[in-house]
């Protein structure tokens, strides 16, 4: 019994695993920052025009330069910088922010170390 029952949850799992896989995976947004609060972070790409807005936790600490070697404060973060995001939508499907990473210019990528 017991092993139809993990069976039969392995098969749900997996079936759930790979119909949503595109909720699941983490997604960039590069742009420029044009609001900030407590709780969240609006950013504009210039090239599209098109503006996300990301919800972050009170104590989020994950802002990085470029390359990722480098960590920063939550003060280094402000209107007009160039960031990129890395995000997903997992919590119900709101958009939060998993990274920020401080970019120089527009054309500048994020590099993963």
């Amino acid at each position: 019994m017991k092993k139809h029952i993990a069976l039969a949850l392995a098969t749900v799992l997996s079936t759930l695993a790979l119909s949503t896989g595109s909720a699941f995976a983490a997604s960039t947004f590069y742009g420029i920052v044009r609001h900030i609060a407590v709780n969240s972070i609006k950013v504009e790409n210039p090239r599209t025009h098109q503006t996300l807005g990301f919800e972050i936790v009170p104590h989020f600490d994950r802002l990085f330069s470029a390359n990722g070697k480098t960590t920063y404060q939550m003060r280094e973060l402000r209107p007009g910088r160039y960031v990129g995001i890395v995000y997903d939508q997992r919590a119900f499907g709101i958009r939060h922010a998993d990274k920020v990473y401080l970019l120089r210019n527009g054309n500048q990528r994020i590099s993963q170390p």
